[in-house]
């Protein structure tokens, strides 16, 4: 889950600020740059939907497996979800997690105590908490699994995915649709016999997402979200890391209202004289520890680039 603009497949956070802010009082302001990971939502406003234990939760079709790769960027771990059809002998794995062999074998035995065999893998973006173990747990499934990816790195076989594809492996449905921004190859899978929105790391249990793509494209994945699941009317978030959330519509109005908010900051100070993603941080973040500067104008010059696209 790295921050824009930095190595693609890294942990930048992790790497380069949380060494240096951990056990100091400067992650306390996280939320001010617009994440904060580690703070749970207010149960009582209910903004984000009812919280639940995360490992072996999901929806009649879909049951989650916790990685044990708690960080924080992956907050309590991934989610891996296991998804099948009642009936059906086969099953299909959403984001293996990372290359931890004893996670993969439980999530293989998972699928065989079910009395089920792996018919594919798919993928909801490249990041390695998600994908870094694909491969190798196709070998654990026993073979051959294709595993499906946007982006063709990450595949295992020649089929990928893209918009408006609809899987039917083992008489499930589940429909592909492409949501830029937390990466460029995020992607987001509507299971519609249980209403439920897969959406890896464009909404998360708790928290709000870091941006390595564009401000915008993530901006018109959460307003197409927001559009389609009221739309359908989807029960619940099976999100990439964190609890599910039973009320989409509250989740997502609550990540867009979020993100206007920090746009509304940025706008007014540059209407007050500021220019330059420096400048904006000295002015909106000016009470934050300058430990977290640099991840401020890293996000600041998002949100600037953002709106200079639309004058």
């Amino acid at each position: 889950m790295p921050l824009r603009r930095l190595a693609r497949h890294a942990d930048p956070l992790s790497r380069v600020l949380v060494r240096r802010l951990a056990g100091t009082s400067a992650l306390r302001h996280l939320d001010r740059l617009g994440w904060n990971p580690v703070r749970h939502p207010d149960r009582a406003s209910g903004r984000m939907g009812e919280m639940s234990e995360i490992d072996g939760m999901g929806t009649e079709r879909a049951t989650c497996v916790l990685a044990p790769n708690p960080s924080m960027m992956t907050l309590d771990g991934t989610n891996t979800w296991i998804i099948a059809e009642p009936g059906s002998d086969e099953a299909v794995v959403v984001d293996p997690g990372p290359k931890d062999g004893k996670h993969l074998k439980r999530v293989a035995d998972l699928v065989a105590a079910q009395g089920r065999r792996v018919g594919l893998v798919l993928l909801t973006h490249g990041h390695p908490d998600h994908s870094a173990g694909a491969e190798r747990f196709a070998e654990l499934a026993g073979g051959p699994v294709r595993v499906r990816a946007l982006d063709p790195r990450y595949r295992l076989g020649d089929e990928g995915l893209a918009e408006g594809d609809v899987i039917t492996t083992g008489g499930l449905e589940l429909r592909v649709m492409e949501t830029p921004g937390h990466s460029d190859d995020s992607l987001t899978f509507w299971l519609p016999a249980d209403g439920a929105v897969i959406t890896g790391d464009t909404v998360l249990g708790y928290g709000t997402t870091v941006l390595e793509g564009r401000l915008g494209d993530y901006m018109s994945s959460l307003d197409r979200l927001r559009t389609f699941s009221a739309e359908v009317g989807a029960a619940t978030i099976l999100p990439g890391h964190g609890p599910k959330l039973d009320d989409p519509l509250a989740a997502l109005d609550h990540y867009i209202d979020h993100r206007r908010e920090r746009l509304a900051q940025v706008e007014a100070a540059v209407a007050a004289g500021a220019r330059t993603a420096r400048q904006v941080v000295e002015s909106v973040y000016a009470d934050v520890d300058k430990t977290l500067w640099p991840a401020a104008e890293w996000s600041v010059q998002s949100q600037l680039d953002y709106l200079n696209e639309r004058r």
